[in-house]
């Protein structure tokens, strides 16, 4: 089983919608049972409440429901349950790196490093744009998705 948490500032905007992304795209390629995949964050913020109402509201125009998700902040141990731990940007990597105590196995990246065009995954947080953050996560998972098949 392959094993993704993807993970941002608060857990309710860019890393759950790279979550619930990353499951339709698993579903729809029929290896549900092949993965498990979250998200968390590095801050401590948000901690209990839902997705933000416009990056749900993304998500539900591409059919996707992520009903249930609450936020929750990343934990030390995540870094050995996990096979890869996917930052939406580099002050995430930063943080992550900081609470898992380095990365010696090389699990820690950014979204979009696995795509033709690194760099990081636009934050609707500030720009108010959770369109081009969902141009940016979908073509981040599809990515992911392609070279860990």
């Amino acid at each position: 089983m392959m094993k993704i948490l993807f993970v941002c500032h608060g857990n309710i905007c860019r890393s759950p919608m790279a979550e619930f992304v990353m499951k339709d795209m698993v579903r729809a390629a029929g290896r549900e049972s092949e993965w498990e995949i979250a998200s968390a964050a590095t801050s401590t913020e948000e901690l209990g409440n839902p997705v933000y109402p416009p990056a749900r509201r993304k998500l539900a125009e591409l059919g996707i429901s992520c009903a249930g998700k609450t936020a929750r902040q990343m934990r030390s141990q995540d870094y050995a349950r996990y096979d890869y731990l996917i930052g939406m940007d580099t002050w995430n990597i930063r943080n992550m790196l900081r609470i898992c105590g380095g990365d010696p196995q090389g699990k820690i990246s950014r979204l979009l490093d696995w795509t033709a065009q690194p760099g990081d995954v636009a934050d609707p947080w500030y720009t108010g744009d959770f369109d081009a953050t969902l141009r940016d996560v979908k073509a981040g998972c599809a990515a992911l998705l392609e070279r860990i098949k």
